[in-house]
């Protein structure tokens, strides 16, 4: 299912809050969004949305790619939205899996942004008549990723589209607004954790988990998971993040001793590498009696049977 137009519409509006100068340019895209058409869909006119994928490097340089469709144009990996993208970051990971072969396990958030765009940029489009398509707009949605490992993975372009791919300096990025936007983000292409979740023991061998919401978008429904979730941009730290989504979560429950523990791995619904910090802190309790907000229950277990639960991967929330 294609993203909703009030998720877009969220999403749109978070962007003005932090470029309020450019609440004109999108002035069409929010009417868009008011009426009863998909603005997701490439056969909307005048205009639809796309989305692009902003791969940073260790080295912070950028991935470029040769699109044939543009007349061999150099821009970030990107395209049309399908019906199967579930929101439009995933519209974005798709993109550059089609059209670079880099998977999304091989790309995490940027801590900077998040899984917000750090550019939506507006532009026309000239008409291609082979296609029946006439002048039309594009607001692309551009999502940064760093990459999870060490080293660039390997490239595999898709030849139909693809001629060539390039790694270029902020400096050197071939869009203006992007380039803008980048700069004044100061990307360093490090990755940090971005999630934050708790190991609750009870100091007698005894660890809380939480069984999970069985719902569509979340990864591993039903599954036990340490109580936890991603970081905001509102977060001042990720000890803010853990302590928001526990008071979201579990509001009645009080930890002692909270204390960074260690980072660990997960994928998120996605496919993405998700670096979490997991911190440790001690709680003596009845779960029965704690008001839940979200998943199905709280229970005390001992190492010796957790092989016999359904664990999500690392014990951690996406």
């Amino acid at each position: 299912m294609s993203p909703s137009p009030s998720s877009i519409r969220k999403t749109v509006k978070a962007y003005l809050s932090r470029h309020p100068g450019e609440r004109d340019a999108l002035v069409g895209l929010l009417a868009a969004l008011d009426g009863p058409v998909d603005v997701t869909a490439r056969t909307t006119l005048p205009g639809h949305i796309t989305c692009s994928a902003v791969i940073v490097d260790r080295r912070r340089r950028v991935l470029h790619i040769r699109h044939r469709a543009t007349s061999d144009l150099v821009l970030t990996p990107g395209g049309h939205i399908e019906p199967e993208d579930r929101t439009l970051l995933a519209g974005a990971l798709r993109e550059v899996t089609e059209e670079a072969g880099i998977r999304p396990g091989a790309l995490c958030l940027a801590p900077q942004t998040l899984g917000s765009p750090v550019d939506i940029d507006v532009h026309d489009i000239d008409a291609n008549p082979s296609k029946g398509e006439p002048t039309h707009r594009h607001y692309d949605f551009r999502y940064v990723f760093y990459l999870a490992g060490e080293e660039p993975p390997a490239i595999t372009l898709q030849n139909e589209e693809v001629s060539g791919a390039r790694w270029l300096a902020p400096s050197e990025v071939t869009s203006p607004t992007l380039r803008e936007k980048l700069l004044q983000a100061r990307l360093d292409g490090q990755p940090e954790p971005v999630n934050a979740s708790a190991l609750i023991h009870d100091g007698q061998g005894r660890y809380l988990l939480h069984l999970r919401d069985h719902k569509p978008g979340i990864w591993q429904p039903g599954a036990f998971a340490l109580l936890g979730g991603g970081r905001t941009h509102a977060d001042p730290s990720l000890e803010a993040t853990l302590l928001r989504e526990l008071s979201e979560e579990v509001p009645d429950l009080r930890l002692k001793g909270l204390e960074p523990y260690a980072v660990d791995t997960a994928t998120s619904v996605d496919g993405l590498s998700v670096p979490v910090q997991v911190f440790t802190g001690r709680w003596r309790g009845n779960p029965d009696r704690l008001r839940l907000h979200e998943g199905v229950l709280l229970q005390w277990f001992t190492p010796d049977v957790l092989d016999r639960l359904r664990l999500r991967k690392c014990w951690v929330t996406g």
